[in-house]
């Protein structure tokens, strides 16, 4: 069996499609996580796939539940099941994400306040040197989903130096920053795959071209080259002979898809890749648009 994420519908959990709550805009309504499922369990409610070295899992919480509360309890606990093996990516569909939670304080950084205190009782002060790559996006579901892939222990985490890392936000994002690095590299077999986490325009630590989502969308582009020059790609992401990718565009105004859709086909895409655009919040308000990007299968030659 494959692994799959589920866009633009819930998916059928039985045969391995996971639904992240996000409407589909267009593009592929699939993205594989794990090939050649091994073996699958549940612990506590937390979705356990095994297959070539490589342990997947999900969650979802119940409606309307504390958020940071429960993001601090379901990290711990993946963080738990995660024993032995490098956390290498994680995915968040965090219930409306920029509107303000009970205490006053947005959802966003409440997930944010309960994921940092997870990773840092486990993995203790240091615990920046743990974090993978991730993305969070809203979802107008109530509920919070978290997915997670982790693998072998030659995983390396990257940092775009043209950005501060997220782990390093001053206070004014909020009172805890969030826990992710902007790429991991996962070397197996001879070949490596890259996770580049969800990447919007940000310089330094500041929002660029507030709620303009075309020069955003540049300065995205941009961003994105910049992390894959630093792991070791150049500036085409590891476009190359053998590889697939697979980009993630998250539009908070899907009137904007048109559009952005040819500008990716103009400035980064090529024959072979995939991609899957999808309506969700970003975790600014002032940001209107959100890349990721898995690419498999790179000859380290």
């Amino acid at each position: 069996m494959t692994l799959s994420f589920a866009f633009g519908d819930p998916g059928d959990e039985s045969k391995g499609e996971l639904g992240m709550g996000l409407s589909l805009l267009g593009g592929d309504a699939r993205e594989t996580i794990l090939e050649e499922v091994e073996s699958t369990e549940t612990e506590d409610g937390l979705r356990l796939s095994r297959g070539r070295g490589c342990l997947v899992g999900w969650v979802r919480t119940e409606p309307n539940v504390d958020l940071e509360g429960e993001t601090l309890r379901l990290y711990k606990q993946v963080l738990r099941s995660v024993r032995g093996l490098t956390l290498c990516r994680m995915w968040n569909s965090v219930p409306r994400i920029n509107e303000e939670g009970p205490g006053g304080l947005e959802n966003y950084r409440a997930f944010c306040r309960g994921r940092s205190i997870a990773f840092e009782s486990v993995f203790g002060p240091d615990f920046a040197r743990s974090l993978p790559a991730s993305t969070a996006v809203g979802t107008l579901e109530s509920g919070l989903t978290v997915a997670f892939l982790a693998g072998p222990p030659t995983a390396r985490h990257f940092e775009n130096p043209a950005q501060v890392p997220a782990y390093e936000y001053p206070p004014e994002h909020g009172p805890r920053p969030p826990s992710f690095a902007r790429a991991t590299v996962v070397e197996r077999g001879g070949r490596m795959d890259v996770f580049i986490s969800g990447t919007s325009a940000i310089t330094g630590h500041a929002t660029v071209a507030p709620h303009n989502t075309a020069d955003q969308l540049r300065c995205t582009l941009e961003n994105l080259r910049l992390i894959s020059r630093e792991c070791g790609f150049g500036d085409r992401l590891a476009a190359a002979p053998g590889s697939t990718r697979h980009f993630k565009v998250y539009l908070r105004n899907p009137g904007d898809y048109s559009a952005t859709a040819g500008q990716m086909e103009r400035e980064i895409l090529v024959p072979g890749d995939r991609v899957t655009y999808l309506s969700a919040e970003i975790c600014r308000s002032a940001l209107n648009v959100e890349i990721e990007v898995a690419v498999r299968g790179v000859d380290r030659s």
